[in-house]
């Protein structure tokens, strides 16, 4: 029998348990695929500590890439063979899945089943922050927080390729240096340096049109220091934490800011946004303009040593879990 890793409370890394599954074959619409490998993101630690309450027993892991092994009744466009990824719903964490058809996109040929699983849930996520969320132009300058990261870095490369200067916060020397590389202009030390002061600095005084926040406690509130009048803060992950609330009044004292908390799947709910999320991601990989590096790899067995070293903050850009 395929194995998956299950949760059967909320806890730390040491719930995720490697059990034997039944997998069952694929219903009218569903697809069963076997996986080659599944993506880490902070998101499955949400589940993991029931911040994001699952219904328990359940697998956890939103992305992942596989071959499709036989398919329901009704699936048309989809065949045993084909090489396909996806970015939600749960049940990543698995040997073998079954998913609805609707949810699958073919992975082009030129990207491994390695980088689809490391893309899909991080670089459709940075394909609508700078696309949809706010539309990045040229000109623009940026602040991304956890630019090292796996969204991170995406981000920077991509934001980049738009023509805009990014601002961006790490917490060593050597993530400075990698986030650099990568597209960000001014990386901030955070440890060492005060980044509302830098980003006043870098830009005469002017402040900022947009700010992307994945840490949450530790750098809403005063990022919302580093936005001009009518800014937006986005809000997309709480690493460090959920965001203490805040009255709608601070926004206005601030400078009549915006303030958003996308969710990925609202925005590729249909499949036709699916489609176009993927496509245009797929699109900017091949074009050379953002590239996705697997930077640690864990077997899908040892995913509670990916949870810890994820949570240390000893990752860098992308990491998946190999089946």
């Amino acid at each position: 029998m395929p194995h998956a890793i299950r949760i059967h409370r909320a806890g730390g890394p040491e719930v995720l348990k490697w059990e034997e599954v039944e997998v069952g074959e694929p219903g009218p619409g569903q697809v069963r695929i076997r996986q080659m490998a599944a993506g880490l993101n902070f998101i499955d630690v949400y589940h993991r500590i029931g911040l994001y309450p699952q219904r328990v027993p359940f697998t956890p892991g939103v992305e992942g890439a596989g071959t499709v092994e036989s398919v329901g009744e009704g699936v048309q466009d989809l065949k045993p063979g084909d090489r396909v990824a996806y970015a939600g719903p749960l049940g990543g964490y698995a040997e073998e899945r079954l998913i609805d058809a609707d949810r699958l996109v073919r992975i082009p040929d030129k990207i491994s089943f390695e980088q689809a699983a490391a893309m899909m849930l991080q670089g459709m996520t940075a394909r609508t922050l700078l696309r949809a969320v706010y539309p990045v132009k040229s000109g623009d300058t940026i602040l991304v927080h956890a630019a090292a990261g796996g969204v991170g870095l995406i981000l920077c490369q991509w934001a980049s390729a738009l023509g805009a200067t990014v601002i961006g916060t790490v917490s060593t020397e050597e993530k400075a240096e990698l986030a650099r590389s990568h597209g960000c202009a001014h990386p901030i030390l955070y440890t060492k340096q005060d980044f509302v002061e830098e980003v006043q600095k870098l830009t005469a005084g002017q402040k900022l049109p947009v700010v992307y926040d994945s840490v949450g406690k530790d750098t809403f509130a005063r990022s919302l220091d580093c936005l001009r009048p009518r800014g937006l803060m986005v809000s997309f992950g709480n690493a460090s934490g959920p965001v203490d609330p805040i009255s709608p009044l601070v926004l206005s004292q601030k400078g009549s800011l915006y303030l958003t908390r996308p969710t990925l799947f609202h925005y590729i709910a249909t499949r036709s946004e699916l489609e176009q999320s993927a496509e245009d991601l797929f699109e900017v990989v091949r074009s050379g303009k953002v590239k996705i590096e697997v930077k640690q790899t864990f077997p899908l067995s040892q995913a509670a040593e990916a949870h810890r070293a994820l949570e240390a903050r000893r990752t860098t850009g992308s990491t998946i879990l190999t089946i």
